[in-house]
């Protein structure tokens, strides 16, 4: 899941005032953006098998420190800790650690039985929802813009940034998720851990966008 993940983060702001939309994409997408340094470095592995599902080539072979319910769990906490010191807002550390943990749960809908619930586990967890691309679309273009949806509610632009800026980031993902469906597989692992690491700059990205929005007025969200 791809878009189903940002959707999360943008729907988020609405139970977070206080984080920026950065924050809550970190959190979102944290353990896809931990995996691409893990490959990197081969701790974990993925292996490219066009066809594999409907979806996506990816057959992911390994990946428990950063895709393992327990370990996800840790990282749940772990941010969600360390944003509750550096901002002092508790019902913020809450929603970090909870989108965190979405990220694992979303990904339980779609993958394949791959899905450590530990590092080591021999059980597997995966509804395969990637093995129909309708399915899968009928349950992430929807998360998505529910995600969209309840940002705009909960913000508007200060500027004309706040404004466009937030239309391109939209627009950005749209493309990148439609070019993963319908380009060719990747040529290597190399290069999907690569383009994996170009998720941060979705996440500078969101705060910049952020900053150029402020949230809307609590008499307007009653």
């Amino acid at each position: 899941m791809f878009l189903g993940h940002f959707g999360i983060g943008f729907g988020a702001k609405a139970a977070a005032p206080r984080a920026s939309l950065g924050t809550l994409f970190l959190a979102a997408q944290f353990i896809d953006l931990l995996w691409p340094t893990l490959l990197l470095l081969g701790v974990e592995r993925v292996r490219i098998a066009p066809g594999a599902t409907a979806v996506t080539p990816l057959v992911f072979e390994h990946y428990p420190l950063s895709h393992s319910l327990l370990a996800v769990a840790a990282w749940a906490l772990l941010l969600a800790l360390a944003y509750g010191f550096l901002r002092q807002d508790r019902r913020g550390a809450w929603i970090v650690g909870l989108a965190v943990l979405s990220h694992w749960l979303l990904d339980a809908v779609v993958h394949q039985p791959d899905l450590p619930l530990y590092p080591g586990s021999a059980v597997l967890a995966g509804l395969t929802l990637w093995d129909s691309l309708p399915a899968t679309l009928a349950v992430e273009l929807p998360l998505f813009a529910a995600g969209v949806w309840l940002y705009l509610r909960a913000t508007r632009p200060r500027d004309r940034i706040g404004t466009w800026g937030l239309g391109a980031l939209v627009g950005l993902l749209l493309a990148i998720y439609a070019g993963n469906l319908a380009g060719p597989p990747p040529p290597n692992v190399t290069a999907i851990a690569w383009a994996g690491q170009l998720q941060w700059l979705l996440v500078l990205w969101a705060y910049w966008v952020d900053a150029h929005r402020c949230n809307r007025s609590p008499a307007w969200r009653r």
